[in-house]
């Protein structure tokens, strides 16, 4: 019976025959990291015969697969054999460049084919056949040959794309994950500067260094060069012009590895026209993009629509687009450095503004139908879209602000974006656009009215109370000038909001009930009237009239679930929760919290979340545990700096968390509260809403009853009823 070498494969040789170790050249360096992806190596050549390690020029495949194939060597007793075929282009050389890798000196005159299959036929060898992407079909029909003629032959291959052949399988070769990457340029940088390591003063420049270079060995090991005349710092400066700057030489290196560009140009010599059209047009996005994007944007008379998928499809073959599964579907990405190399092409076709141009009105179009779909049951999905396309929105925000002519472009997306701002925790980032769009005079009165109440509004949630004054007073006047009810009816909700947290709530109740009366009268009905709702709720709710608050909120709820509604709906939870813990329902008011923060955490809505935070921690010190009570004050400590001014600086905000700190302070003693406020303020978000959602809760000791009453308040007697506030449904 023949027996089994370790690579899975037959033995035909005759035990008396010596080991043979085969071509690998010795290593100059020091290898590092990549541990994940040779290991995943050894587990497929163990599985198949033909292994393909494919990805981006200069990402490292040539030298995992010398290093892999020097690891494996005692598993081929005939040997490991690198063939080099990066500097070969004519076809009719491959068989004989094969012969010359494995020494084969053949004088009989037989076609170089036959002679090859009969030299392998009874071997047990690893061939690696290394950078033949110029040469992909004749090399595929050479590894079909030898690999159908040689039981014990097993072929490892590396390129930018895979041979194509059944059995084939593929391993993508990814960039240096970051600890790898920071070890690699550290080990060539010691080479270069003696001495040079990874300690906390340089730290974030290497690991800075690293993302901009996309964790690419080829690059971070030029850039290790670059320090024999730069120091770190000047390195990084000079990053923006990265082809320029990483073009020294990696002694050893195949040629084309020699700079960077030239890396990445051999990946633009393989491609087709077409390719190279679609690289140069796609360097318009930013980050991830999906599909109906690029279709959009990249489509022309020279790239028609319905050819531009196969296009896309040879892209992420030869690694230069990275395919992934998100939340938001299937999407692409480049690497910052492709990107970078397919701009300088654009920027060469002259054709670069009227792509900035179809990117942005893509986005614009994308805002639109997410801020109209946002009142529907595809809120969740929206929240992940925007997300992931928050990159390219920013691309087209600085591209619509920097044009005089088309500023009221930029005032209109940064307006639309509203619920994302709002809802899904970016405060502070949807404040920098829209004061930035709002500094410039875009000549269109609507858009820039709508830019102006979401200011006020993000200024209000941030605690700004003068600047949300500022800009909800100047679109009230500007809408009355313009004969705008829409804007109009915003900016008075908005100013009722600000009402509401500065403490004026019957000023708060008339302009909110003002407010939803006007969106009657204009029939507008969405997240945001609901939320007006919501607001005079809680304004009636702090004045002690709990039950016109909970009418008004379940009235609420109701909307929300014909609706699909999710995000308002958490604050209407909040307000009943609020309402059930004024009447002594400690039990009622958790599941009415919890409720609301899973959908706040789910929208990363911060502040929703951070509010519910608060409400429950004295839930919990009514039930008993007083320091998980403090624990959880502590968390929302850390929270509200994100947000804006804690509890928006409001005396009805704040009574929770007053009542809680007094007694909690009082029972556990001030050093011990402080101690349990310090444990919750190294809880983040995530951390913070799991402790609070887990299930079976253990509570120590029986539960307290500790009852919150909102302040008795006369109701003047001209007030309109609460249902009077109530929109139509």
């Amino acid at each position: 019976m023949r027996r089994l070498t370790r690579s899975g494969a037959p033995s035909r040789r005759s035990p008396a025959r010596a080991r043979v170790r085969g071509n690998l050249p010795a290593e100059l360096n020091r290898f590092v990291g990549r541990a994940d992806e040779l290991a995943a190596l050894d587990r497929r050549l163990s599985a198949a015969r033909l292994v393909t390690l494919v990805g981006l020029g200069g990402v490292g495949k040539s030298r995992l697969a010398r290093h892999g194939g020097a690891i494996l060597q005692d598993r081929f007793c005939d040997g490991v054999w690198l063939v080099e075929l990066s500097a070969l282009r004519e076809a009719h050389l491959l068989d004989h460049a094969v012969a010359e890798a494995l020494a084969l000196a053949d004088h009989s005159g037989r076609p170089v084919r036959t002679a090859l299959a009969d030299h392998v036929a009874d071997r047990e060898l690893l061939l690696i056949l290394d950078g033949y992407e110029q040469l992909t079909d004749d090399c595929a029909e050479l590894a079909a040959e030898l690999l159908r003629r040689a039981p014990g032959l097993r072929v490892l291959a590396a390129g930018r794309r895979p041979l194509g052949l059944p059995g084939e399988q593929a391993l993508p070769v990814a960039p240096m994950v970051d600890a790898d990457a920071a070890a690699l340029f550290a080990d060539r940088a010691a080479a270069v500067l003696p001495g040079f390591a990874l300690d906390a003063g340089n730290e974030p420049a290497v690991a800075e260094l690293c993302r901009r270079l996309d964790g690419i060995p080829l690059a971070l090991e030029l850039a290790a060069g670059r320090l024999r005349a730069l120091s770190l710092e000047q390195v990084l400066d000079r990053l923006d012009d990265r082809f320029r700057l990483l073009t020294g030489t990696v002694r050893g290196a195949p040629e084309r590895h020699r700079t960077l560009r030239t890396a990445i140009g051999w990946s633009h010599e393989l491609c087709t026209p077409q390719e190279r059209l679609l690289w140069a047009r796609l360097s318009v996005f930013a980050g991830q993009f999906d599909l109906e994007a690029a279709e959009y944007v990249s489509s022309g008379p020279e790239l028609p629509v319905e050819e531009l998928l196969d296009v896309v499809e040879e892209l992420v073959t030869q690694s230069l687009l990275v395919r992934e599964e998100t939340a938001a579907g299937v999407r692409y990405r480049m690497l910052d450095t492709v990107r970078a190399y397919g701009a300088g092409w654009l920027a060469a076709t002259g054709d670069g503004e009227r792509l900035r141009r179809r990117h942005r009105d893509w986005y614009l179009g994308l805002a639109t139908w997410c801020e109209l779909d946002w009142f529907s049951p595809r809120q969740a999905e929206i929240a992940a879209r925007i997300d992931a396309e928050l990159p390219n929105l920013r691309v087209a925000l600085e591209h619509s602000l920097e044009s005089t002519q088309e500023t009221h472009l930029g005032q209109y997306l940064a307006g639309a974006l509203w619920f994302y701002w709002v809802g899904c925790g970016h405060l502070a980032e949807g404040r920098h656009w829209l004061d930035r769009a709002l500094e410039l005079d875009g000549g269109h009165d609507e858009t820039r009215l709508k830019a102006l109440w979401v200011a006020g509004y993000v200024a209000v949630l941030q605690g700004d109370t003068v600047g949300a004054l500022g800009m909800l007073q100047e679109c009230r006047e500007e809408a009355d000038r313009t004969g705008d009810p829409t804007a109009a009816a915003y900016a008075l909700h908005r100013t009722g909001c600000l009402a509401l947290v500065c403490d004026d709530l019957p000023r708060a109740e008339t302009l909110l009930r003002g407010a939803l009366h006007s969106y009657r009268e204009i029939g507008e009905l969405n997240s945001n009237v609901l939320m007006g709702q919501v607001e005079l709720a809680m304004a009636m709710a702090f004045r002690g009239e709990l039950d016109d608050a909970v009418r008004l909120c379940e009235d609420v709820r109701e909307i929300c679930g014909d609706h699909g509604e999710r995000w308002t709906l958490a604050y209407a939870l909040f307000v009943l929760g609020f309402a059930a813990w004024s009447r002594g329902e400690g039990g009622q008011a958790r599941a009415l919290l919890e409720e609301a923060l899973a959908i706040d955490h789910s929208f990363h809505d911060l502040l929703g979340a951070v509010l519910a935070i608060e409400l429950l921690a004295l839930v919990t010190l009514g039930e008993g545990d007083v320091e998980e009570a403090a624990v959880l004050q502590g968390a929302a400590g850390r929270i509200w700096p994100s947000v804006g001014l804690p509890l928006f600086g409001s005396r009805h905000f704040n009574q929770p968390h007053a009542l809680c700190e007094r007694q909690a302070r009082d029972r556990l003693g001030a050093e011990r509260y402080e101690r349990c406020l310090r444990a919750g303020g190294r809880l983040d978000l995530d951390a913070a809403v799991a402790r609070i959602l887990r299930p079976a809760r253990e509570l120590p000791g029986p539960r307290s009853v500790l009852r919150f009453t909102a302040p008795a308040v006369h109701r003047p007697a001209a007030s309109p009823s609460a249902s009077g506030g109530e929109p139509a449904g």
